[in-house]
């Protein structure tokens, strides 16, 4: 256990980007790190415990991995994006209603598993976060809720659709789907910081730690097995590596053109500060301009990777503390970048 005063106290001195600085100096993280590239080069800067080409835990940014795979089996013709879902994944309620789209954007009905006392690696667990989840686990979880609405009549955010898709991609190819984002995507794109940890409690170094408040006192969170979280939110990467995967994502090198069109289709009535696609989020930023990208939030772990349509990324990742980043700040530092 730690408490406030020792998670923030080594300070990185930076000038590229002060505001991590600030972040970490008024007690909203214990760390900090942003790489930004563009036309002119890479900036990259860390403040607190983070480092500059550490690793953290990508949370949710894992599902833009997830839906590429989906919609690389779309252009092959081994999956077709209006599909009833129960043609790959057994059991959903109303699966033959569900179609792949609607698994892949949100707009499935299907509730989140993540919602149920215990399965969330967003809180503390105790001993519970080294616990070994398996998919169908986590979907018999999901199918006993009651759905959020009919397939297709509203949109709601839940991580059961990842899982589905997760299977699916098992389901088409044999394979488990890490053995196919590491085959159709980290390998070719030389990756070789990001993984997918399976039951492995650990990151790889560097890294800087997560913790969270138990009882009034800061723990460190930084260890737990991600398999609860599995095709919805477990990898690991760094800030490089993810901005190389945006960038050729939404560049068109991963899939078709029309593919990639109907990833950026959104629903535009989400009540968040995104819109989403077929994984992909869009962030209207307060200048005009718009970023696509992923956020993913695990324990201990915030991360933001996005692209806007020049080519400029940026991947942001902190470690927060019970104060918390203001989104307000979140959003100037984007907007910094960006506008």
């Amino acid at each position: 256990m730690i408490n406030t005063a020792i998670a923030g106290v080594v300070l990185a001195v930076t000038s590229t980007f002060p505001a991590l600085d600030g972040w970490v100096e008024q007690g909203w993280a214990s760390g900090a790190l942003l790489t930004v590239e563009d036309s002119t080069g890479t900036r990259a800067d860390a403040a607190g415990e983070a480092s500059v080409g550490g690793h953290f835990r990508i949370g949710s940014a894992t599902k833009t991995f997830v839906a590429t795979v989906v919609m690389q089996l779309v252009d092959e013709g081994r999956v077709g994006l209006d599909d009833p879902v129960d043609r790959y994944v057994a059991g959903a309620p109303k699966g033959d209603l569900i179609t792949v789209r609607q698994v892949l954007n949100h707009t499935s009905g299907l509730y989140d598993y993540a919602h149920e006392a215990g399965y969330s690696t967003n809180r503390w667990r105790g001993a519970d976060r080294f616990r070994t989840y398996q998919p169908r686990e986590l979907l018999d979880v999901a199918f006993a809720g009651t759905p959020y609405f009919d397939p297709g009549e509203g949109w709601h955010y839940s991580n059961t659709n990842y899982i589905v898709a997760g299977m699916l991609i098992e389901r088409v190819t044999g394979r488990t789907y890490g053995d196919e984002v590491r085959s159709r995507i980290l390998r070719p794109l030389g990756l070789t910081r990001t993984t997918v940890p399976g039951q492995w409690p650990g990151l790889p170094h560097p890294h800087a730690r997560g913790y969270t408040e138990v009882g009034g006192r800061l723990v460190d969170a930084t260890l737990m097995n991600p398999s609860l979280d599995w095709a919805a939110g477990e990898m690991i990467s760094t800030a490089d590596d993810l901005n190389r995967f945006f960038d050729a994502l939404l560049s068109g090198r991963l899939t078709s053109a029309a593919s990639l069109e109907a990833m950026r289709q959104t629903r535009n009535d989400t009540g968040t500060i995104f819109a989403y696609g077929l994984g992909l989020q869009r962030f209207d930023l307060p200048c005009g301009r718009s970023v696509w990208g992923h956020g993913g939030e695990l324990i201990g772990y915030l991360t933001y990777a996005t692209r806007a349509d020049d080519g400029t990324r940026a991947t942001l990742s902190y470690n927060p503390l019970p104060t918390e980043v203001p989104a307000a700040a979140v959003v100037g530092l984007f907007s910094s970048v960006y506008c």
